[in-house]
């Protein structure tokens, strides 16, 4: 009988932090729960981390994943929007490294290969997709799909990785 891991997928922003959980038996996907944790823009930045540091808390104890995946930063344009969506991506992998759980990073165009099939293509793409590999799936929006597809993706990753060393052992 195949062990069945859940998954939590967390694709980090300041105002709005996406995450997903699946779980995976085998070749099967299974969504389980999505959602956003969002910040108060009028906030402080510090309250704003501390907010996103709470939400993702509270996820974490109520749905219980043994693995986490997040998706890497992209570099952006404008370096203060960069340096913020950074600190917010260390608020997601420290929560659940906290946690004790083993934190995988997919750089973005990663993730919409898994889902997609190509490395490039718009939130709508992986929006419809995500509904295909799982159609139970509800999600309140574009950074909780994101945070499924990351999930998907970490799944994907973590089968491939186990069947490399099962022959490597046998």
């Amino acid at each position: 009988m195949r062990e069945t891991i859940r998954i939590i997928g967390i694709d980090p922003g300041l105002r709005r932090t996406g995450w997903g959980v699946v779980e995976t038996s085998g070749n099967s996907l299974r969504f389980v729960a999505a959602g956003t944790v969002r910040s108060d823009d009028k906030a402080t930045l510090a309250t704003r981390l501390c907010q996103l540091h709470d939400g993702l808390c509270e996820i974490l104890v109520r749905q219980g994943p043994q693995e986490a995946a997040v998706e890497a930063t992209f570099v952006n344009k404008d370096p203060a929007a960069t340096l913020k969506l950074g600190q917010a991506r260390g608020i997601a992998m420290l929560v659940p490294a906290r946690a004790g759980l083993l934190v995988a990073e997919y750089a973005p165009n990663a993730v919409k290969k898994a889902v997609i099939g190509v490395g490039h293509g718009d939130k709508t793409q992986i929006q419809m997709m995500v509904k295909v590999l799982l159609p139970r799936a509800q999600f309140d929006g574009a950074d909780a799909a994101d945070a499924l597809a990351i999930a998907i993706c970490h799944a994907h990753h973590r089968q491939s990785a186990a069947s490399r060393l099962a022959a490597l052992a046998g």
